[in-house]
Formats: C-alpha cells, sequence, structure tokens
C-alpha cells in the first residue's frame, strides 16, 4: 500500500521533517554520483555493519558504535528505496514533530533510527553486510503514528492484482497491516540471507511506539 495523505490537520510547518527529507535527498544525489568504487567505499565507511557495531560495543568504543547508527540512516540503495522512505516520512512525520516539537522531533527520529539499527545488529550479529537507509527511523515516526493518531485515516493507493485503486483507511489498519507484514518478513529472513533489515523496521516501530510517550504532549492528532 502507498500512502498519499492523511486526515489529520498540523497548526506549524514541519521545518525539521523537511530538512530530512532534504538531507537524504542531498545524500543519495551525491551517491549516485560516484563510481561503482567510490560507492563501495562510501556504504561501507558509513553505513551500519552488524558485525563490526557489535564488536566496537563489546569494546566500549563509543564513537565507532554510535557513528555508523546514526549516519546509516541518511544513506539509500536506490530510487525506490529513497522513494518509499520519503513519501511515508512526508506523509506521516509532519503530524509527530507537530506533536512534540521541532528540536524533540530531531531527536527522537534519530534516536528511533538507532535504536531500529541496534534491533538488526541483534538479530544479525554476525552479518558484515552494510545496513543503509532511513527505514528504521521512518518505521518510529509510524509507531508514534499509531499511538498520536489514532482516529486518522490515509488515503492510500492499493495494488489489487494488476490494478492499482485508491481507498482511504483507517490508520489502525494501515499501519497494522504494514506491522504485521514487517514481521513476517522478518521471520522469513531468519537464515536466509536477505539483504533488507527487517528487524530494523520492526525495533524501530517498537521504539516509536514507547519513545513517543517520553517525547510527546498527552493529546491526539487534530483532526
Amino acid at each position: 500500500m502507498i500512502p498519499l495523505k492523511d486526515s489529520p490537520k498540523t497548526r506549524n510547518f514541519p521545518y525539521v521533517n523537511v530538512f530530512i527529507i532534504i538531507v537524504n535527498i542531498v545524500v543519495f544525489s551525491y551517491q549516485v554520483r560516484l563510481t561503482a568504487e567510490e560507492l563501495h567505499s562510501f556504504v561501507f565507511s558509513y553505513g551500519l555493519i552488524p558485525k563490526t557495531a557489535a564488536e566496537a560495543i563489546s569494546q566500549g568504543n563509543f564513537m565507532a558504535a554510535v557513528t555508523p547508527l546514526v549516519t546509516y540512516q541518511f544513506m539509500h540503495g536506490g530510487w525506490l528505496h529513497i522513494g518509499s522512505n520519503m513519501l511515508y516520512l512526508w506523509v506521516f512525520g509532519d503530524n509527530i514533530e507537530d506533536r512534540v516539537g521541532h528540536g524533540k522531533y530531531l531527536i527522537f527520529y534519530l534516536l528511533s533510527g538507532a535504536l531500529a539499527g541496534y534491533a538488526q545488529i541483534a538479530f544479525d550479529t554476525a552479518s558484515i553486510v552494510p545496513i543503509i537507509g532511513a527505514s528504521g527511523a521512518v518505521a518510529g515516526v509510524l509507531g508514534a503514528y499509531l499511538v498520536s493518531c489514532p482516529r486518522a485515516r490515509v488515503l492510500a493507493l492499493i495494488p489489487v492484482l494488476f490494478i492499482f485503486t485508491l481507498a482511504e483507511l483507517p490508520a489502525v489498519v494501515f499501519l497494522g497491516f504494514w506491522f504485521v507484514l514487517q514481521i513476517f518478513s522478518g521471520i522469513a529472513s531468519i537464515g536466509a540471507g536477505t539483504s533488507i533489515a527487517w528487524w530494523a523496521h520492526i525495533g524501530g516501530f517498537l521504539a516509536g511506539l514507547v519513545l513517543i510517550g517520553f517525547f510527546g504532549k498527552k493529546v491526539e492528532c487534530e483532526e
């Protein structure tokens, strides 16, 4: 399902959400200009490598452990990857920023992404394949949205066989389906060597679900 817009109104312009989207686009624009060799070096330098990160954590090397948990969030593997992540962030992120405030939203976003990365490390500690993408942080926004805007409705483009149809769904249905899909995909990925960090999606969603209680005001999104 592809979200197009949601029903809640925001009171303030989402400066931080727009800034995050712009940074992601700038970094991706830089990536596509690199040669294959340069891109390989860039990804292995700034992506999150579970085995390397786990070793840094066990050795108490704070900088080596934390830095990739932040930098990996702003890199993407292709047009579809960045396009889908930025679309979800555009549709859902503004409401979370409106609820918690600009500065807190930035901290919330980065922390959700870091915890998402840590979840992937925990489930795939031996992997030497770099993880990149904003999916974990965006999943945190989705988890927060589920708590913050339970009565919201999402206009989505839904594929039915080979035809796409528009439908307005309750946010709890849209996000619930998304999360269940991540769980099934995560379980199926165990031992399969998939390139998609499903556990980062799951961990990010759960992180956002919990963190919003510490960052957010006790009010629901305005319809």
